[in-house]
Formats: C-alpha cells, structure tokens, sequence
C-alpha cells in the first residue's frame, strides 16, 4: 500500500504547491492527502487509477479548505492586527439628523443661501444671483446661517415645554 503511494509524492507536492503557492501549506496539503488515503484505503477501487484518487483526494480536501477560510475570512494574528475594533455607526448617523434637523429650525433666507453654497457649490456671485440679492447680502447671511447653526449644534436639539394646566 505504501509502496504503491509513494511514487506518486513528488507529482502531489508540486500539484499542491500550484495550488497553494506556499511549501509549507503545500507540505501539509500532502500529508492530509496521504492521511486521508491510508486511512479510505478500504474505500479505494481496485479497478481504478490510484493516481487519479491521490488526486481527487487532494482536489477536494484543498476546495473544502478554501471553502472554509473564505468563510471565516482572513487571519490576523492578534499581534499584527491594526485596530481590534470597529468604532460604532450609529453616531455618525444621529449627527447628521441633528444638522439637518438644526438645518430646518433656520430662516428660511438663510437654509436656502447654506445649501446653495455649501452643498451646490455655487460661488457667492452665483448665489447673490440666484436669490437676486447683492453679494454683501449673501455673505452677512451666510456668515450669520453659519453662525447659528453652529451654536444650535454645539448646544444641542433646543426642546420647547409647553404649559398645560
């Protein structure tokens, strides 16, 4: 049985180094093969080409291999991983609903000339024609929409109470 095996180890090596391209991987591609046989030798036909088992053999465990290092996806060691964790989403999110919520408590003169410049990108000459109005209009308006909803988001969401008797 063995003798009939190891006449094949030299074809299994390089077939598992084009498979893997890494000798140690490849080595152990190998010996998994022959464990694998010794151990099925029972299962092998005697009729069938022992060269084309050692193969299927091969072929298989290294697809059930890849199959299951694509799953559990690549590894770090804890050495030489970069960050351990994923800083949360969900932050960013409640940021950009407070901006846009403090974005619709402005004047309407001042909302409007804010996404015209910052989120068209128009030059101020563009947005004083747009809105019709002279150029030092835009940029009093501007710095005054900035102004106010910088302080909104840097005090927080105001709540209105009401009185209820």
């Amino acid at each position: 049985m063995t003798d009939a095996i190891e006449q094949y180890i030299p074809a299994l090596r390089r077939y598992a180094f084009a498979l893997i391209r890494d000798h140690d991987g490849a080595d152990d591609l190998v010996q998994d093969c022959l464990e694998r046989a010794l151990s099925r030798w029972y299962l092998r036909r005697s009729d069938g080409d022992l060269r084309a088992w050692l193969f299927a053999i091969m072929r298989n465990h290294y697809i059930d291999g890849y199959r299951g290092r694509k799953r559990r996806g690549p590894h770090v060691a804890l050495d030489e991983a970069r960050e351990l964790s994923v800083p949360a989403g969900q932050d960013r999110g409640l940021e950009a609903r407070e901006a846009m919520a403090a974005l619709d408590q402005l004047p309407e003169e001042q909302k409007s000339l804010l996404l015209l410049i910052g989120v068209e990108d128009l030059s101020y000459e563009e947005a004083a024609r747009a809105l019709g109005v002279p150029v030092g209009t835009v940029m009093s308006r501007l710095s005054r929409a900035r102004q106010r909803l910088r302080a909104m988001l840097e005090t927080g969401p105001t709540t209105y109470l009401r009185r209820i008797k």
